[in-house]
């Protein structure tokens, strides 16, 4: 038997593309990079449009550097055309660092965290942490901007307690995440080494200012890697990351090891088949005009301006077709593939899943359906989306949860209240919300073949189609 030492080249540019985001931020910052080069032209939601766009024309714009939508505008485009939308999620459950995250403990610097999402916090113990994000400086003029961060080396852990201090407990591992889940950042002899301007009384400081909030040893690393004074970082918003890197695994190189796979994967081949869509042939695919959305905070509900639940999707419904009328006629011809990851079958857990339900990594596109709406499938949108993977010779998988458990959801159900026919799919994985996942190298081409069917034929496919 010869094991393949050839790595699916979509898994490859997946790993690059997780690795350099380490925050929704990041992945917004990279995604954009990503479009500028395949000629997409930037655009603000505060000007007006109505000069900016033309048929044929590539866009995107972003939202507080944290979402990012993206369209093409098909040569016979007008007012009334639908929209062929994918729609995924760029944040990921992760500890983010505190407004006030000075502590100080037996010795040790320490940094208060939040968790954010419903992650599964023990996988963060004894991890190679480094932190991510962006920051508010101030320059010599007065002026003040947002600048992404990424500190490319460990500076944090949360070690775990000692089997021989836990005995009894080890076995069935609890922790408080208040008190037992605080990182360390070294210890205090050497801020007191480095610096004579900490100090156990807070500083008489402009309300503006965060030198009282934290330690002064992290602001100095900031300030070092965005080459700013210390006393120019005005505010930040930062996440703890792990250091090591996301990379290919198995025998035969058929999984994916990595942070964040629920959802930059999804998110990452959204990006490469709307890129891959433009740059195959001379002139936009007919039909709908394409859409990728990556929204933020679906982790915690998707309510808030960069959520799914904002108005990003209606704002651009009705900017492509500003009247009652066209606005209808738009919603009626459009479609989205809400896309997140799913729960493969796990070999130590299977009765976990329902007999007849069980997704396999590299097993294909798993279409995700619940009776009680958590996921927006029915059989027509079924139907579409597996036309539209047959047209690619790939496979389908079916998903539904068992009765006994409680089913998760994603972007799907808030945005099929906008009226847009809507169906949930995903690519199978292990670990979910792990600080490591696992996922299927094989799948992220299966992933990118779903999303250029549906920017390629998914018009065609419609009109052959009668619901009434």
């Amino acid at each position: 038997m010869m094991i393949s030492s050839v790595a699916p080249e979509a898994a490859s540019r997946l790993l690059s593309f997780i690795n350099a985001s380490p925050t929704p931020f990041h992945a917004t910052f990279n995604a954009a990079q990503r479009l500028e080069s395949a000629g997409f032209r930037k655009l603000k939601e505060m000007d007006p449009w109505d000069k900016e766009i033309k048929a044929g024309g590539k866009y995107y714009f972003t939202r507080n550097q944290s979402t990012i939508l993206a369209f093409t505008l098909p040569q016979s485009w007008k007012h009334g055309t639908g929209l062929s939308i994918v729609a995924t999620h760029i944040d990921s459950p992760n500890l983010r660092i505190r407004p006030i995250s000075k502590r100080e403990r037996s010795g040790y610097l320490q940094v208060a965290v939040e968790t954010y999402g419903g992650g599964l916090w023990h996988t963060w113990f004894d991890r190679d942490l480094s932190i991510a994000g962006r920051v508010i400086t101030a320059n010599k003029s007065g002026d003040f901007a947002s600048k992404l961060v990424k500190i490319d080396r460990p500076i944090l852990r949360i070690p775990n307690l000692a089997i021989h201090l836990s005995r009894g407990s080890a076995d069935n591992f609890q922790f408080n995440q208040e008190t037992e889940f605080v990182p360390v950042l070294g210890l205090i002899s050497s801020q007191l080494n480095a610096t004579k301007t900490e100090s156990l009384d807070k500083k008489d400081v402009k309300a503006s200012s965060v030198e009282n909030n934290h330690h002064s040893v992290l602001l100095s690393l900031l300030a070092e890697e965005l080459s700013v004074a210390p006393d120019e970082i005005h505010d930040f918003e930062l996440h703890l990351y792990d250091t090591n890197p996301a990379t290919l695994g198995g025998v035969s190189k058929e999984f994916i090891f990595s942070p964040r796979l629920d959802n930059q994967f999804s998110s990452f081949c959204a990006v490469d088949a709307l890129v891959q869509s433009v740059s195959s042939s001379q002139s936009l695919p007919e039909g709908n005009v394409n859409v990728i959305a990556l929204f933020n905070h679906e982790e915690v509900g998707s309510v808030s301006t960069t959520g799914a639940e904002s108005n990003l999707v209606p704002s651009l419904l009705s900017r492509l077709s500003p009247t009652p009328e066209t606005l209808a006629q738009s919603i009626s011809r459009s479609f989205l593939l809400s896309c997140d990851m799913g729960h493969a079958i796990h070999p130590n857990y299977t009765a976990k899943h329902e007999d007849n339900h069980k997704p396999y990594i590299n097993g294909g596109i798993v279409i995700k359906t619940n009776a009680k709406q958590r996921y927006t499938s029915d059989a027509i949108g079924s139907f579409i989306v597996k036309k539209l993977i047959e047209n690619k010779g790939g496979k389908v998988q079916d998903y539904e949860v068992r009765n006994d458990m409680a089913c998760g959801s994603t972007v799907g159900p808030h945005l099929s209240t906008i009226g847009v026919r809507t169906v949930d799919v995903g690519a199978p994985m292990l670990s979910m919300h792990s600080i490591r996942e696992t996922a299927g190298s094989g799948d992220v081409q299966s992933c990118i073949d779903l999303f250029s069917a549906l920017f390629e034929g998914f018009t065609d496919l419609d009109q052959k189609l009668v619901v009434e």
